[in-house]
């Protein structure tokens, strides 16, 4: 990876993950245009970051504003990386989902990525390597009790990257994929966190994604899973399912108990 006169685009910006990847990748003197729907905490974010860099306010879920940024990002001089970072969870049993909640998440988490990287490729089509990585998660993998928008959202993305990066192969661009596990940021509610500790799942640090998200790049890999079990978890979850599925069924009472509606009403 040449880390020279670098660009990237780098959405959800003001969260934990993109606040780690924003500090990584400014320590390797690129040059971010960070996006996200907290414009104070975006210019917060800049003013902390070493170099120069440019910060630009928009919900990415809005046909509107997401035009208004392509545009602005071509009169910037444009850029050389993508990264498609921004996105929503929910925890709760489908039958307790509404569907405002399961639009949300399809949209924000999979439909405004495809299409932000649809508009960009003419940006990207470039003399030079270009890159686009999007990130997933291990539950873009494995399908989870609780998470099942989540999950749908995040294996579309999964087979988005998959298809684009083999649509893209006799060009210039380089497409990635790296799927984060459990992480601590605020995107997971106080319940999330709890049922995390119950079921005894591990959950890492922003600083480790982003560490492996340096990885992934200098190491010009393709796919990147963070975390033991969770990468032999995918694998087997691939070639036998039902391995997988007898192992999170001893999870399930767990996981009831955490998320359904009796239990959180007692919480309150």
């Amino acid at each position: 990876m040449n880390w020279d006169n670098q660009r990237c685009l780098l959405t959800g910006a003001s969260g934990g993950i993109g606040q780690a990847l924003a500090t990584a990748l400014a320590e390797k003197g690129v040059s971010l245009i960070l996006v996200g729907r907290n414009s104070m905490k975006l210019h917060e974010l800049a003013g902390r970051l070493p170099g120069e860099h440019d910060v630009i306010c928009a919900d990415l879920s809005c046909v509107r504003e997401r035009t208004a940024l392509v545009t602005k990002v071509a009169e910037l001089g444009g850029l050389t990386m993508l990264v498609n970072n921004a996105g929503v969870s929910h925890l709760s049993m489908l039958e307790d989902t509404s569907s405002t909640t399961i639009e949300s998440l399809i949209e924000t988490n999979l439909v405004a990525p495809m299409l932000l990287t649809q508009a960009l490729l003419p940006l990207l089509q470039q003399d030079k390597p270009t890159q686009i990585v999007n990130i997933g998660s291990a539950f873009g993998s494995i399908g989870f009790a609780g998470q099942s928008a989540y999950c749908a959202s995040k294996f579309g993305l999964r087979g988005f990257t998959e298809s684009l990066m083999r649509e893209l192969a006799d060009s210039n661009i380089r497409v990635s994929y790296l799927a984060p596990r459990a992480t601590a940021t605020a995107i997971n509610s106080e319940l999330a966190n709890a049922m995390n500790e119950a079921l005894g799942n591990q959950v890492d640090m922003p600083s480790v994604v982003a560490q492996h998200f340096i990885e992934l790049l200098e190491g010009g890999q393709s796919r990147a899973f963070i975390g033991f079990p969770e990468r032999l978890f995918v694998k087997i979850n691939g070639a036998f399912p039902s391995l997988v599925d007898k192992a999170l069924l001893k999870k399930l009472p767990i996981i009831k108990r955490f998320i359904a509606p009796t239990f959180q009403e007692k919480r309150l």
